[in-house]
């Protein structure tokens, strides 16, 4: 076996594939060759860090040092410097903002040290295609224990007892699902992972299958086990090529280590995995639908009962549960129940990653146990509002979810509590915004999603979010009417207890959470034909403050239409009927000459 002194691990997640870590890499792998460091220092490729928005990242171990936004020029100067003469390189670690601290260790900096992960343990850690890595980070001993020392009926009780609930949606107790399946008569059963991952800015379960493919492989098995099933699959979206490939490595280096297929670990237990690619419909990700699509029909949902525990793939008994969920299994085998259990709040147990987005200073994955507050996520973890800005809303659950105000920041972040406040937890989206954020403009863009996904079966969903979302649009272009948001709020409640599936029935979701805390907004727009946070174009002109423009020309640079006119060092004069509100000078101004009115 070879031992290395160092080792240097290089994001290769999609965020950081796509800002370059790829010949990064080759540059690390190169330099070290040629310094003559390569039996001394070894580069891993791995999954997401987390903090992607620093990207690409760079971890080297044993120091711990986080070296974030490198760039394929600065590998020597790291090679020379840090592997070759024990310096770190400063000025690549991790920056705080407002302190401007430099952090040496990846576990000093609170994006880090205040999480709890259990589904992210291996993402960043471990290499995802070399199944070794895995093993030696205890994979596979759930499995193995499961199947040696557990009754399938003992691994339901300890799922059930650990409190694991579903990671992907409705939060329905993960021990009852399998325990249903397992009742259910049949001599064929079926385990689906679903990970069509279909929100707007969720990316939890891609980085899972990115960067640790083998823990869901073994909870598959283990749920397999539970219920008596011996065939899997995973329901994966094809715009996740990285994520396929690996998975594919992954189930081919199981199969060759006796740790799926036939007689698994010299036992009694068969069980194989395959996967399917859907084609990103946003109702796939209903679990009716999903089977439909995994069967090769169009992918719509059908009414429950039966459900698919009792009548699920090809009618035969069947459980599905998002990656997140599995993710946790093996752990909760390992550990046992009663460990799990006593994370989290009373009624939410466990962790939970979250895909914090939008107006905020570090975007990335975050896990935290259940019942952390949203301050604690926004403000300490993600590092606040950027440019000093108010914070406004955060949406949580995807369109499918609700946008919460500042006055519930210190609310814990548990299922129940979600769903009160008009939310949900859902797959584990975030998207943060800010004061300049319009809601009812926001509601509108999360309905313009919902409908367009609609798969159009049942007319609630089709004709009713159809619309919702005319209204919405009269409303943002200054056309709206008394009585509109009666209306809105009387045809989201009819949506709700009507449609087919539950991403019909919770499409209103955002329309009916921005109307209960931001009321006042939707009345500006209708009564007042003003958008109080500027962000609605048919509500907003422009104008130049003549005593702050200094005449510097910037605005009229950018202007694509030609709307600015004025000479150098005088002030500048926009002209209304040209200007299309595109917001260019506005950004562009270094002086704040340019107001919305």
């Amino acid at each position: 076996m070879e031992i290395y002194r160092a080792h240097v691990l290089v994001c290769k997640g999609t965020g950081c594939v796509a800002s370059g870590s790829e010949p990064i890499m080759e540059a690390f792998e190169k330099e070290i060759e040629k310094k003559g460091l390569s039996k001394e220092v070894k580069v891993v490729q791995t999954g997401c860090l987390g903090l992607c928005e620093l990207g690409p990242n760079v971890l080297i171990y044993p120091e711990g040092s986080y070296y974030c936004t490198v760039k394929a020029e600065d590998v020597p100067e790291i090679v020379e410097e840090h592997l070759l003469k024990g310096r770190i390189v400063e000025r690549l670690l991790y920056k705080e903002r407002d302190t401007k601290e430099r952090y040496r260790s990846l576990m000093d900096i609170d994006f880090y040290k205040r999480q709890k992960r259990i589904a992210l343990r291996h993402c960043g850690l471990i290499n995802p295609e070399i199944i070794e890595e895995y093993i030696a980070n205890d994979g596979y001993r759930a499995l193995a224990k499961a199947l040696t020392e557990m009754t399938p009926q003992q691994v339901i009780d300890e799922v059930k007892q650990s409190g694991l609930r579903g990671r992907g949606g409705g939060g329905f107790s993960t021990g009852t699902k399998w325990q249903f399946a397992a009742n259910a008569q049949g001599d064929i059963k079926y385990v689906v992972c679903n990970a069509d991952e279909g929100d707007p800015g969720a990316f939890m379960d891609r980085s899972i299958l990115e960067g640790d493919p083998h823990t869901v492989l073994e909870a598959m098995e283990i749920a397999g086990y539970a219920i008596g099933a011996s065939e899997g699959y995973i329901y994966v979206r094809a715009e996740y090529p990285i994520a396929v490939k690996r998975l594919e490595i992954a189930i081919e280096q199981a199969r060759n280590h006796g740790l799926l297929g036939k007689n698994i670990l010299g036992t009694d237990f068969s069980f194989d995995i395959f996967i399917r690619l859907g084609s990103g419909a946003f109702v796939c990700g209903e679990e009716t639908a999903l089977l439909a699509s995994v069967e090769g029909r169009r992918g719509e949902p059908r009414p429950r009962p039966p459900f698919p525990a009792n009548k699920g793939l090809w009618d035969k008994p069947t459980i599905i549960n998002n990656v997140e969920t599995y993710a946790n299994v093996p752990e909760i085998i390992l550990k046992g129940a009663e460990w799990f259990s006593n994370i989290g709040s009373e009624k939410s147990k466990g962790t939970k990653v979250f895909a914090v987005g939008g107006k905020i200073n570090h975007t990335g994955l975050v896990e935290i146990p259940m019942g952390t507050t949203l301050k604690e996520v926004i403000y300490n973890i993600c590092g606040g509002i950027p440019n000093n800005k108010k914070f406004k809303a955060v949406q949580t659950g995807g369109p499918s979810g609700g946008c919460l105000p500042a006055s519930l920041l210190d609310m814990p972040i548990e299922y129940d509590t979600l769903i009160q406040a008009g939310s949900m937890m859902g797959s584990g989206g975030m998207i943060v915004m800010d004061e300049d954020n319009c809601m009812v403009d926001i509601a509108k863009f999360f309905l313009t999603f919902t409908q367009e996904e609609s798969c159009g079966k049942c007319p609630p969903c089709r004709i009713g979010t159809k619309r919702m979302l005319e209204i919405l649009e009269r409303i943002t272009n200054g056309e709206g009417k008394e009585g509109d948001i009666e209306l809105l709020e009387n045809l989201a409640n009819s949506i709700k207890a009507s449609a087919l599936c539950g991403l019909g029935q919770t499409a209103p979701n955002p329309v009916l959470s921005t109307i209960r805390y931001f009321r006042d907004e939707y009345e500006a727009h209708i009564k007042d034909k003003k958008c109080p946070a500027g962000a609605c174009k048919a509500l907003v002109h422009y104008e130049i403050i003549a005593d702050k423009c200094k005449g510097c020309g910037m605005c009229l640079k950018v202007c694509p239409t030609q709307a600015i006119s004025g000479e150098r060092r005088k002030p500048h004069k926009i002209d209304v009927d040209k200007c299309i509100k595109c917001n260019s000078c506005f950004d562009r101004c270094p002086f704040g000459a340019i107001v919305k009115i």
